[in-house]
């Protein structure tokens, strides 16, 4: 699940001295629960000079297919944010993806009304060129007929968040990565650090059972991540980041205990309800005798 600047947007440049993790693929062993998960937002932390007093908001994400099909994914973030004056702004960012198993390709539409005036939208397809030199090329339909590379290095959003899971299994605590989304136009990539911290046992840190469908998630895996995004084409070490994430990642692909670091200001997003929905089918590969 990748939160963006605004409303929200979820590797592998592995750092120097870290252990190394391959990309995840369609052949790893790691497949995500399709399902559907409604959270709800507040207001997390506001400095001073944010010039926003309250946030309430609600986000529906849903994710669906398999390794072999590749992943869909459908979100829905509404949020009402008050500033200091009580003027009350209204912000629909509704984000819909496809992206191949295998990572080589990534079709995708965002669209993102404010007070119910169209503000921003994207649409387009991502994919890598094969050959000696692969090549990662956008075409956008929206908001233009453009073509946009990016550097070879590229993750889609499923390829990280698979990735993501792979490097926590193996005990990678840090590492960084280009991610790309189609956000901000479609013509904009992030450079992400990401944090892991040390796995949750069950018996240390219970899912709360304050939500519908939390039983489901008793005896997954899970570990704290935070992920800072920053502008690509600018030195990080120079720089604070344009946003931060953390959150609660589950091994089956959940997520819950977010929060949104915009710096001024954060969002929380409680897990409120979840649904397991029916899993995405591969096709037997084993060869008729």
């Amino acid at each position: 699940m990748t939160m963006r600047k605004g409303s929200a947007t979820f590797a592998l440049l592995v750092l120097a001295g870290l252990t190394p993790v391959r990309p995840a693929a369609a052949a790893d062993t790691i497949a995500f629960a399709p399902h559907r998960a409604v959270y709800e937002l507040s207001m997390g932390t506001s400095t001073a000079g944010s010039g926003v007093t309250g946030v309430t908001g609600r986000m529906v994400y849903e994710l669906s297919g398999s390794p072999c099909d590749g992943y869909t994914q459908n979100m829905r973030f509404v949020t009402v944010m008050t500033n200091q004056e009580g003027t009350e702004t209204l912000s629909d960012l509704r984000n819909s993806s496809w992206e191949e198993a295998d990572a080589k390709k990534l079709r995708f539409s965002s669209t993102q009304y404010q007070n119910d005036k169209l503000a921003d939208t994207s649409q387009g397809d991502a994919a890598r060129s094969k050959g000696a030199t692969p090549v990662v090329g956008v075409d956008l339909v929206k908001p233009a007929k453009k073509r946009v590379s990016l550097p070879q290095d590229i993750y889609f959003p499923m390829q990280h968040a698979l990735t993501l899971v792979q490097a926590a299994k193996s005990g990678v605590k840090t590492f960084a990565a280009n991610l790309y989304d189609g956000s901000e136009q479609g013509e904009k990539y992030y450079l992400t650090n990401t944090i892991i911290g040390k796995k949750f046992e069950p018996s240390t840190k219970a899912v709360p059972a304050s939500f519908k469908g939390a039983d489901a998630l008793a005896t997954v895996d899970s570990w704290p991540m935070m992920i800072s995004y920053f502008d690509a084409g600018k030195d990080k070490q120079d720089q604070t980041p344009a946003y931060e994430l953390s959150f609660r990642y589950f091994e089956n692909g959940v997520t819950s205990d977010l929060n949104i670091d915009y710096g001024e200001f954060s969002i929380r997003g409680q897990l409120k309800e979840l649904t397991l929905l029916a899993p995405g089918k591969c096709p037997d590969t084993k060869a008729d005798h």
